[in-house]
């Protein structure tokens, strides 16, 4: 598995991706649109990949996982204090970056 995690925020149209390596470097920061996900997930190696929780976001765990990627998924609660600015989909994605990769953050299981 690759050492780069990747914070993944979730919207109706476009979608924030934050990836940091394992020194912190952020490697990618971009938007993509819902239709283009996939296709970015299937271009990157395995990796942790972090998910706030919400109503699409099981359906979006069990596709990446199909393709071998580590998937957390977080309440929202927990990773709002990892927010460094303001609330929006770009900071959202940062801030569940970091927060998936605390070893003593609560993860939600993924239904099936």
């Amino acid at each position: 598995m690759k050492s780069m995690r990747i914070g993944l925020d979730l919207a109706k149209n476009v979608f924030e991706v934050f990836a940091v390596d394992q020194d912190e470097k952020v490697l990618i920061r971009k938007t993509i649109k819902r239709s283009k996900v996939l296709e970015f997930f299937i271009q990157q190696e395995p990796c942790v990949v972090g998910i706030e929780s919400c109503g699409g976001a099981h359906y979006w765990a069990r596709e990446l996982q199909k393709m071998g990627h580590d998937v957390r998924m977080m309440a929202p609660q927990f990773v709002a204090p990892y927010r460094k600015s303001d609330k929006n989909d770009r900071n959202d994605a940062g801030a569940i970056c970091e927060a998936a990769g605390l070893p003593n953050m609560r993860f939600v299981p993924i239904k099936k």
